[in-house]
């Protein structure tokens, strides 16, 4: 058996080249030379001084056509790096600098402190990627993490896509201007596009149809702005050989479309998200509509003339929309009009399309959605199989039936802050797609709604573009701490160790939304038990993934959404105290160490809510008063932790978003966006919570404040002897806590206080003993149970399949 298993592994790499001509004209235009000069240039922001010790070249007939391929040797200067392409010589040097200088560049930092001499490569490395791209972001990637970045960070950015051999980035900034322009010339007046776009942190949902003007109006000079940034980003991704994916039109359209086009045939779409049709229900341009390919050729061509073009665009009509008809001719009709409009314009065109809104089975049929991909020329769409390290859907759909697809790791929702990982998926499932029967697999992507989180997942996730066979975990995790820290730290290894086998080892499908209970609007029955959990794949509710089930009687029950044994993770953090008194230098750790004590307050909490729920229903005032006490010191220390590191501060969202503003109306805009998408997301809570942040200020602020409100509303609830109701609970906390502090202006620190390393000693000294409670042994308990059910009933079902498919 384990003579099959490596056969199958080592034929991957042969099974994986699958090659499709329609799109072998998407690579690099940009000359040898000045990919050259762009790998050496970031080299030099890197390691300054010491770049000098590089020697970099490119040439493409190193290796196979459509792969980015590396050589690595010693000369007599230093290092020599040749790559096919600027991405493939700048992964070239970040695997040098990782495997060989034990270094790391991440989001939290870097760890890139040279050896006095570098290490001698003994025999020339050559390495080649499996697939032909390397894919980066999601749609709303650029709202909820992106939206407010100037060209420092973007730079910072780029490099980092560049060192983890990303050649095919999602390129979004600036397509307002260009959407404008057109609808201009065509007879729409700016008014009707201020109802149209979102504000800036809305307008990921504003391009794909899901709502309009929330947020708004865009002030122009935001616009303009993010036209010329755009430039920048462009000549730089381009310059490293990277292949920007830019946007095309959807078929979304202003509702001023029944004026200026009294003819025109629209329909209007259902409202998204509890949004009501102020904010939703867009006009959808008929399929058959002769305007439909005027604009999207119009934009295209306007978007070609400003930005140049590399024939691959991205756009989705029905993302969490459901189509107006499930007739196959409708669907495919859909299809050929979008791809036309881009054909209209670029004759090469390529759409890639995300395949998020196919986990929706109920309306995404196989032949649906088969009516869908095969409008469009065999090997003409690339589909992201958005979700595949919990949800792969190219197994279900034939690989797409026929049509090529990128295996992508999603991860992270909105942006949330919690460790979560599935390592075991993302560690098999590349090599399982390559190898699928008359698999069209790619490529690999990373498609997180959010980053600046769980770093160690991306790192391994990205590496797969090149190994040749999964890892041993242990090994590489071993490894990756001292790359991260510069040292060998036995028990930081230790740490990793535990948090490896059980936070980032999610193995029931489990999908990180972030339910964490003190960052959700406190309630008795959670209301995610009344109203089920959101579900953005099909738009309904699900009453099954529930962060906190409790029964509103004296009997209560609560699962906690957990998939690890929490002592796992308090364990990793008494190893990564011990840690610090070697490694208290290290930028890396300092956010390590931080974040791992977050995750642990935040699970500890869980033992005070408990608590709180059990009082209530046995109208023990004293007890909801000490459990809610016990809740809002807790936030008050986790507040004062994150304040010691500048990656958990909100000061510079807010900075960042007012660096934009050109006067104080613009400034109070773009502020109430920055607080509005973290907290309520909408007017009035539409999805609320879903992108929450665990960051100083936040925490101090908001959620505290709702801890001690919903405190105090049970206990006067018991002592008029009243019963719970969530909706007059929500209005309640909405006017008195959320919406003030949306609006309110305080100007938070953009610089840390304090020693994390410190903070988390007192922390763990105050609330470890804690962890030995039953609580803990309990929630693992029925959490183990539930996976145990979950994985029986996946089985069963999985043996159903085959069995019905025979």
């Amino acid at each position: 058996m384990q003579l099959l298993i490596a056969f199958i592994f080592l034929t991957v790499s042969v099974n994986a080249l699958v090659e499709f001509p329609e799109i072998s004209h998407l690579k690099s235009k940009s000359s040898p030379k000045l990919q050259t000069q762009a790998v050496k240039d970031l080299i030099q922001r890197l390691i300054n001084n010491r770049s000098s010790e590089f020697e970099v070249y490119i040439d493409e007939s190193i290796g196979p056509k459509n792969r980015n391929t590396f050589q690595l040797s010693s000369t007599e200067n230093g290092i020599q790096i040749i790559g096919t392409s600027g991405v493939a010589a700048s992964l070239g040097f970040y695997y040098y600098l990782k495997y060989y200088c034990n270094g790391q560049r991440t989001w939290a930092g870097q760890q890139t402190e040279l050896p006095p001499f570098l290490p001698v490569i003994t025999k020339p490395v050559k390495v080649t990627t499996n697939d032909q791209f390397s894919y980066y972001q999601n749609v709303c990637t650029s709202s909820y993490t992106m939206v407010f970045w100037n060209w420092d960070r973007w730079e910072k950015e780029i490099d980092w896509m560049a060192l983890q051999g990303i050649n095919l980035p999602l390129a979004f900034v600036g397509q307002e201007s260009i959407f404008q322009r057109v609808y201009l010339s065509l007879g729409f007046t700016q008014a009707d596009l201020d109802a149209h776009f979102g504000g800036p942190a809305f307008l990921a949902w504003s391009r794909m149809g899901n709502i309009q003007g929330w947020g708004g109006p865009l002030p122009q000079m935001w616009i303009t702005n993010k036209l010329v940034l755009q430039h920048k980003i462009l000549a730089r991704m381009r310059s490293l050989g990277m292949i920007p994916v830019l946007p095309a039109f959807a078929g979304h359209v202003p509702k001023a479309i029944t004026r200026v086009f009294p003819n025109a045939t629209v329909t209007r779409l259902s409202n998204w998200n509890s949004f009501n049709d102020t904010y939703s229900g867009l006009y959808l341009l008929d399929f058959q509509d002769p305007l439909f390919l005027k604009i999207g050729q119009a934009f295209i061509e306007a978007q070609t003339n400003e930005f140049g073009t590399d024939h691959i665009y991205n756009t989705d009509t029905f993302n969490e929309m459901k189509p107006a008809s499930s007739d196959p001719s409708y669907i495919r009709a859909a299809g050929q009009t979008v791809f036309n409009g881009m054909v209209a314009a670029d004759p090469q065109a390529v759409w890639l399309m995300q395949g998020w809104l196919f986990l929706d089975q109920g309306y995404w049929k196989p032949e649906i959605v088969k009516a869908l991909v095969t409008s469009v020329p065999q090997g003409r769409m690339i589909i992201l199989d958005l979700a595949s390290d919990t949800l792969p859907i190219y197994q279900r759909l034939e690989s797409y039936y026929g049509q090529p697809f990128i295996w992508c790791m999603l991860h992270n929702f909105g942006g949330t802050m919690e460790l979560y990982g599935a390592v075991e998926q993302i560690n098999k499932g590349p090599f399982i797609g390559r190898q699928f029967a008359n698999s069209t697999m790619v490529g690999i992507g990373i498609t997180p709604e959010g980053i600046h989180q769980n770093e160690v997942m991306y790192e391994f996730m990205l590496e797969n573009s090149w190994r040749s066979q999964p890892r041993d975990v242990n090994d590489w995790i071993s490894t990756y701490a001292r790359q991260r820290y510069g040292a060998d730290s036995p028990s930081a290894i230790t740490a990793w160790k535990l948090l490896m086998r059980s936070v980032y080892n999610a193995s029931d499908n489990h999908r990180d939304h972030n339910f964490i209970v003190i960052a959700k609007r406190p309630s008795l029955t959670n209301e995610d038990q009344d109203k089920g959990v959101y579900n953005r794949s099909t738009n309904t509710r699900d009453f099954n993934h529930v962060l906190i089930t409790i029964r509103p009687t004296p009997t209560y029950n609560i699962k906690s959404d957990i998939w690890y044994d929490p002592e796992d993770l308090f364990s990793a953090w008494n190893n990564m105290l011990n840690a610090s008194f070697d490694l208290n230098g290290s930028e890396l750790f300092l956010y390590d160490i931080t974040d791992i004590t977050r995750n642990s307050l935040q699970i500890i909490a869980l033992q005070f809510y408990s608590a709180m729920v059990a009082a209530f229903y046995k109208k023990d005032i004293s007890t909801v008063k000490e459990a809610g006490q016990n809740i809002t010191n807790l936030l008050a220390d986790l507040d004062h932790l994150l304040s010691s590191n500048e990656r958990f501060l909100l000061g510079p969202w807010i900075a960042d978003a007012k660096f934009w503003a050109t006067d104080d109306n613009e400034s109070k805009l773009y502020e109430y966006n920055a607080r509005n998408q973290i907290t309520l997301w909408g007017p009035s809570g539409q999805i609320h919570d879903y992108a929450s942040k665990q960051w100083a200020g936040v925490v101090a602020d908001y959620y505290k404040p709702r801890w001690q409100f919903f405190t105090n509303w049970l206990v006067q609830l018991i002592q008029n002897d009243s019963q719970w109701d969530s909706n007059i609970f929500e209005e309640n906390i909405l006017s008195t806590v959320e919406i003030p502090w949306n609006i309110q202006r305080y100007q938070y620190p953009t610089t840390p206080t304090g020693n994390p390393i410190t903070i988390s000693k007192t922390y763990h000294e105050k609330y470890r003993p804690l962890t030995k409670s039953l609580f803990f042994r309990k929630l693992w308990k029925e959490a183990e149970t539930q996976q145990l059910k979950q994985t029986s009933e996946s089985l069963y079902y999985r043996k159903m399949k085959i069995l019905q498919r025979q």
